[in-house]
């Protein structure tokens, strides 16, 4: 079984555990035995919490430091954790039918392009390489949409790109600047995505989407 699932899985089990050693105290437990009880149910609740907290925490160091690296210090990393469980789930044995790689899900073509720039970068199957590869790939299509995309909007032009490529969502872009009268913001490509050719745009919508589920839920970790 993969290593995050896994300590999801045994933090699920663990919660499991707590709630039927509750119900147990509950249906019939009194005095010293309740209380012994109720101690079992924090203590496996405790150990439950910090498994599920390791399992998501996942990667940061890594994160962190290479959007430091490419970002800037400023820039909030938990942005490129939230596409990491959007693309794998941050299973570095992630594959892909398309045959994307990794944590990021990096296409071997795109990585040997990065690699050439980065030979201190190793395999792709490495999940620190891949990571560093995926928000390096991230940058070059944040400046892409630089001069014209800010804030928030910024985010997810950069990340549909990731998805769908640059050119896909280049064509997006020009049709929603026809519906916007301007500048267009995600939700005018989201109301021309059914009429851009060649594109997948439930994939992408989705995608996007789930990186701001992502991200939220990051912030609301302790």
């Amino acid at each position: 079984m993969r290593a995050l699932a896994s300590g999801l899985l045994l933090g699920c089990l663990l919660l499991g555990v707590a709630d039927r050693v509750g119900a147990q105290a509950d249906s019939g437990a009194q005095g010293d035995s309740g209380a012994q009880g109720g101690a079992g149910v924090a203590i496996a609740r405790t150990q439950a919490r910090r498994v599920t907290v390791r399992a998501e925490s996942r990667y940061d160091d890594t994160f962190r430091r290479y959007s430091k690296r490419y970002f800037g210090a400023a820039f909030d990393w938990r942005w490129f954790k939230a596409q990491g469980m959007a693309e794998s789930n941050l299973d570095s044995a992630a594959r892909s039918h398309v045959g994307a790689r990794g944590v990021m899900q990096l296409m071997p073509s795109t990585y040997k392009f990065i690699q050439s720039r980065r030979p201190e970068f190793q395999s792709i199957d490495d999940p620190e390489w891949n990571i560093a590869a995926g928000i390096m790939h991230d940058r070059y299509l944040w400046k892409l949409w630089g001069s014209e995309m800010t804030g928030e909007e910024r985010y997810r032009f950069m990340f549909a790109s990731y998805n769908a490529g640059e050119g896909t969502i280049g064509r997006a872009a020009d049709s929603a600047r026809v519906a916007a009268g301007g500048t267009p913001d995600w939700s005018h490509v989201e109301l021309v995505a059914p009429k851009v050719p060649r594109w997948r745009y439930r994939e992408t919508l989705g995608y996007v989407r789930k990186i701001d589920q992502n991200y939220a839920r990051l912030r609301r970790r302790p």
